[in-house]
């Protein structure tokens, strides 16, 4: 009989032998460090080698002064307290405030105004925004604010704001008087116009606002000055029923910087 033949077995996986890796990676970490502590070691002999450089000098030369100071009568003179502006503007600011103008009179219902003096909280009432005005006007440093506010006629009205900021690093008068200045040419906030230059100040503008009428009430015109001269920004406000002259701006504002 013969032998019936078995079905084939399924094929074995190869056999596949292992090498080891940690000594080969031990090798070859060892072989980059010793290359890179050659390379160093190498650097820092060729280093060695060279000359030193000087180093430059920590020391200023010597200030240098007269053997003698000049004698008494070839001393010059101080400024007077006319040219020296921190005298002026370190003493008494009401005094700076321009003298009411003729045919004028003093207004006695300014509730922002006591004895030439504006609170930093009663001049940021004037503003829409009081509560942000406050807050950039006390971050600014802002010293002190003197003002004065008059009356002709039936209807015309003025008034004068001097705002003092500390001396420091930054000029913040000229910030706050360029920040004034920077929406006056928009409609909705402003005059709607660029204005023109007050004459004897770098950046100082006048501007004449269109007529604003509503139902009911008088028309109203208004003018406005924004300047500065070293910590103090100024602000002059004419308002009235009757047109207002570039012409009367403009004698306030220069009137003003005159004092400055």
């Amino acid at each position: 009989m013969s032998a019936v033949p078995a079905e084939p077995a399924e094929p074995s996986a190869p056999s596949v032998r292992v090498r080891p890796r940690g000594r080969t990676t031990l090798l070859i970490a060892a072989a980059a460090l010793l290359g890179i502590a050659g390379g160093t070691a190498v650097g820092y002999g060729v280093q060695a080698e060279r000359p030193p450089t000087a180093l430059p000098a920590l020391s200023q030369a010597e200030l240098a002064y007269p053997a003698k100071s000049l004698p008494a009568d070839k001393v010059p003179a101080p400024l007077p307290a006319s040219q020296d502006r921190q005298v002026r503007t370190g003493g008494d600011l009401r005094k700076l405030v321009m003298k009411r103008p003729a045919g004028w009179s003093d207004s006695k219902d300014t509730d922002w105004l006591n004895d030439g003096w504006v609170s930093v909280d009663s001049y940021a009432r004037i503003f829409k925004e009081e509560d942000s005005q406050l807050e950039y006007l006390l971050e600014s440093d802002v010293r002190r604010i003197a003002g004065a506010a008059w009356k002709k006629g039936a209807h015309r009205e003025a008034n004068v704001r001097l705002v003092q900021f500390r001396s420091g690093a930054i000029a913040e008068a000229s910030s706050y008087a360029d920040g004034q200045r920077s929406y006056m040419a928009s409609k909705e906030r402003g005059a709607g116009n660029e204005g023109d230059p007050v004459k004897g100040s770098a950046s100082g503008r006048y501007y004449l606002y269109g007529v604003h009428r509503e139902p009911g009430y008088m028309p109203l015109y208004r003018a406005r000055a924004v300047m500065h001269r070293g910590d103090i920004m100024v602000e002059i406000n004419v308002f009235d029923t009757e047109p207002i002259s570039k012409k009367d701006i403009r004698t306030l504002a220069e009137r003003q910087l005159e004092l400055l």
